[in-house]
């Protein structure tokens, strides 16, 4: 098979639309060179290839600078009503591919780079990603930042610059290691620090009551820095911000020691302060109470609410008032969305501020705060719920304890005049737990706070009202609303996969990068021999080309025709990568008890990262690299079955596995994944989805019919009924011979020769208290795997379903979410009009 076409080169060969003017190219060539001689390489006489991406990167940022400033111009005078996204995680990846994408610039810097005797394609491999995200929340919140641009709202993202993101994640000897993720190691060309609007932070201290207010006093300080990133739209010229915080500490923090003679001890401890900002909780669906945790999440809000205030009193242009002192319009130009419970504390801060500095009355602030808050919730599992106890809150909060004590009563009074000696309900609703130990419920404070809350998918939504917040459904049913989950085209089908985009574009035009709603028009063509040819094509060249960096990176070698089963995300009890594994050891005893049989050769990958702290997620990770050790060296098995866990998951590797997917494994119990967005990438790209009826999976059976995914399972239902009856796991061991043999294995240490109690822990997991089930789901599951290998063997068949996939997945970018959340949350239209660029007059 002749090796697959790069990017680059078949960027070079796509048929003329698009390609960029000579004037644009020589116009790169001299701005990179400048960069490189001047900014970079002054000093040296010889330039690294991460000089030449700096020069690149600084070039591509060029290009932005003027349609940014433009774009807060633009703001400025008009005075929109401006959205606020807050949220402790970014999950951004890399970011120069993606501004060449949206501003129309990859084939003039493509063509001036290689003009240049350079590759495009290995410069931006040299860029780091931008980690500051865990998973699907963080993802998210990077997509919504692109559409919100791309719609051209007058958004914000606010968040924290962690100098340390994510993990990095080494397998050893089949085990997860963590790494530090130093990703700034090199600088980072796309931020600009803003000392100018640095902003104290106060932390401790003490409160007093005094016939001229309340007053938070003896505090601690810390100082905000903020960073601002562009984030550009898709070629309409507006560049919004992204602004991200960064502690520092004050200049005489601690310094009283200094009379005591303890200068240095002083200095070091600087580090306290700037602590806050130093890394990244790695965990996913997970409450960790730690004090530190809490300090991120009040630091991120007490800077982003000044800031907000800061930019609502500066008058609009051309007012004569020099700055707006009444609050009364406050929630008509600012909209505040919490992404998950974590910036929750911005409704008592938002108080605070309102009542004790800037004297509005009570009710009038907490109607005011209500009208600007807007809550999106992200799960349903109960150890993902913030609950902080009452006493950290006290040291490090006291007027904010002070305020949500007394919103609590507000509430319960409420509640009781309206369910009088309903003392039950009183206890469910309250913001304050109590017990052993008293707690403050952040998801309770955000619903009482806010005047919309929204689930991720439908199914999510509808559990929300049901059951997780159904007394506070019963109470304002108004305030809930759903609002299914979305991934940026731009990223997840142009950037990661040109070959599709461009066969697409072949039949339907290019309107579909910002109406995904359009790719409908592509079921005209799916019995359309010619595109069924073009579509695979495609599909193999994706294959082969991540056959080869498998084989580069990891120093695997894959069979690319092969089926492609993936399921990458983070390692969770609930996200059943244990399910997978069973299937895994079911083929391998297939294939071994009757080598000569034909068999359906797959590659089976599975890939992410376990919170360092949970030992069920490392120790399935080990079972996976475990189970792969046994199956990829045994010669019965050869070119049949692969089994791989790919290493440190992360945006830049998703852009690369995503395309060359067959099959899509989205498996999650009924009733625990909120939505994913990873099922939304796959269906995008060209795979088909087995998946349980759980999360978005729903909807996108919905859109594409259910015969065209591989549906299995039990329902949210049948889960329910199954708790109610009792799971008892033996049952299925003892009926379902396969399963019990892949059980045995993993027990006996088949897997694990050198230490066969290894997995123990698993198995006594899957036998007695498995709460998601996967016994119960087994049988389905390898029957519908089945199903899977029997359309394989037809690939015109399999095409035909994956173009009828693709397809049916407009509803699932993420313009159409933030449309709904303008309109529906945010009272503010979309907005198609183009910003002049800047080599233009303004009109």
């Amino acid at each position: 098979m002749a090796a697959p076409l790069s990017d680059g080169e078949r960027r070079k060969q796509i048929s003329v639309r698009g390609i960029a003017g000579l004037g644009d190219v020589a116009e790169v060539r001299k701005s990179f060179n400048r960069h490189l001689h001047f900014t970079l390489v002054k000093d040296r006489n010889v330039a690294t290839p991460r000089d030449y991406f700096f020069a690149l990167a600084h070039t591509v940022r060029d290009h932005l600078v003027g349609r940014w400033i433009r774009t807060q111009q633009h703001y400025y005078e008009r005075d929109p009503k401006r959205i606020y996204y807050l949220s402790l995680e970014f999950y951004m990846g890399r970011t120069l591919q993606n501004t060449m994408v949206n501003l129309g610039l990859q084939n003039a810097c493509d063509e001036a780079i290689y003009q240049l005797g350079l590759d495009l394609e290995e410069l931006e491999e040299i860029e780091e990603d931008a980690g500051l995200g865990n998973g699907g929340l963080g993802r998210l919140a990077a997509c919504f930042l692109d559409s919100m641009a791309t719609l051209g709202l007058a958004a914000y993202g606010y968040g924290i610059r962690y100098e340390f993101g994510i993990f990095n994640q080494k397998i050893i000897d089949g085990w997860q290691v963590e790494e530090a993720d130093d990703w700034l190691r090199y600088g980072n060309p796309w931020e600009k620090a803003r000392p100018e609007y640095m902003l104290p932070v106060h932390f401790y201290g003490r409160v007093e009551h005094s016939p001229e207010g309340v007053k938070w006093v003896d505090t601690q300080v810390v100082l905000a820095m903020p960073y601002d990133t562009p984030v550009p739209g898709y070629k309409n010229n507006t560049v919004n911000t992204m602004r991200l915080w960064s502690a520092k500490a004050p200049n005489d923090f601690n310094l009283q020691e200094f009379n005591v003679g303890d200068y240095i001890e002083a200095v070091l401890d600087r580090n306290l302060a700037e602590n806050i900002s130093r890394v990244l909780y790695p965990n996913d669906n997970f409450f960790e109470g730690k004090e530190l945790r809490l300090k991120q999440e009040y630091f991120v809000v007490a800077a982003t609410l000044q800031d907000i205030i800061r930019r609502f009193k500066s008058s609009k242009f051309g007012c004569q008032d020099p700055v707006r002192t009444s609050f009364e319009t406050f929630p008509d130009k600012v909209a505040i969305q919490l992404n998950d419970t974590h910036p929750a504390l911005s409704i008592p801060e938002l108080m605070r501020i309102l009542v004790d500095v800037e004297k509005v009355d009570w009710d009038k602030a907490w109607e005011i705060t209500k009208q600007t808050c807007a809550y999106t919730d992200h799960t349903v599992l109960p150890e993902a719920l913030e609950r902080w106890p009452v006493s950290m809150f006290e040291k490090l909060l006291p007027r904010h304890l002070e305020i949500i004590y007394a919103l609590n009563q507000m509430h319960l009074d409420r509640v009781a005049a309206l369910y009088p000696g309903d003392v039950d309900r009183l206890r469910r609703t309250s913001v304050i737990e109590e017990g052993d130990c008293k707690r403050i419920n952040m998801a309770h404070l955000c619903v009482i706070g806010s005047h919309a809350v929204n689930g991720v998918a439908r199914i999510h939504s509808d559990i929300v009202k049901n059951t997780v917040f159904k007394d506070f459904y019963e109470l304002e049913p108004e305030k809930f609303q759903n609002k299914t989950n979305g991934i940026t085209p731009r990223r997840w089908l142009l950037l990661c996969n040109p070959g599709l985009a461009d066969v697409i574009a072949e039949k339907i035009g290019e309107d579909f990068v910002t109406d995904l709603s359009q790719l409908k028009k592509l079921l005209d063509f799916i019995n359309n021999e010619t595109f069924i040819r073009d579509v695979a094509k495609v599909k193999q060249e994706n294959k082969l080309k991540f056959s080869a960096y498998l084989e580069e990176r990891y120093k695997v070698k894959i069979n690319p025709s092969s089926m492609f089963d993936i399921q990458v995300k983070r390692i969770h009890e609930y996200k059943r990568q244990l399910l997978n594994c069973l299937h895994a050891i079911t083929l391998y005893n297939r294939i071994r008890s009757d080598p000569s049989k034909s068999f359906v050769p797959r590659t089976i990958m599975i890939g992410g990262k376990a919170a360092p702290g949970y030992h069920m997620a490392k120790m399935i990770i080990k079972l996976i690299t475990s189970i792969g050790e046994v199956v990829n060296n045994d010669p019965y098995v050869g070119d049949k079955l692969k089994v791989i866990f790919l290493e440190n998951y992360r945006v830049s590797l998703a852009e690369k596995v995503i395309p060359a997917a067959d099959l899509s494994q989205q498996i999650s119990t009924a009733g625990t994944e909120a939505s994913g967005t990873g099922n939304m990438k796959f269906m995008l790209n060209g795979a088909l989805t087995i998946g349980t009826m759980d999360g978005a999976n729903v909807e996108m059976a919905e859109e594409a019919g259910e015969e065209n995914l591989f549906i299995f399972g039990m329902r949210v239902e049948e889960v329910e009924a199954l708790d109610r009856r009792g799971y008892n796991a033996r049952e299925y061991y003892d009926r379902i011979p396969e399963l019990r043999q892949a059980i045995d294995q993993i027990s006996s240490g088949f897997f694990s020769p050198r230490d066969p109690g290894c997995f123990r822990d698993v198995v006594n997991m899957l036998m007695h208290h498995d709460r998601f089930k996967v016994f119960a789901d087994y049988e389905a599951y390898i029957k519908c795997q089945g199903q899977v290998d029997q359309l394989f063997m037809d690939p015109r068949e399999w095409t035909k379903k994956v173009i009828r996939n693709i397809a049916c997945s407009g509803k699932f970018s993420s313009d159409r979410t933030i449309t709904e959340y303008a309109r529906e949350i945010w009272g503010v239209e979309p907005s198609a009009t183009k910003i002049p660029p800047p080599n233009l007059p303004r009109d």
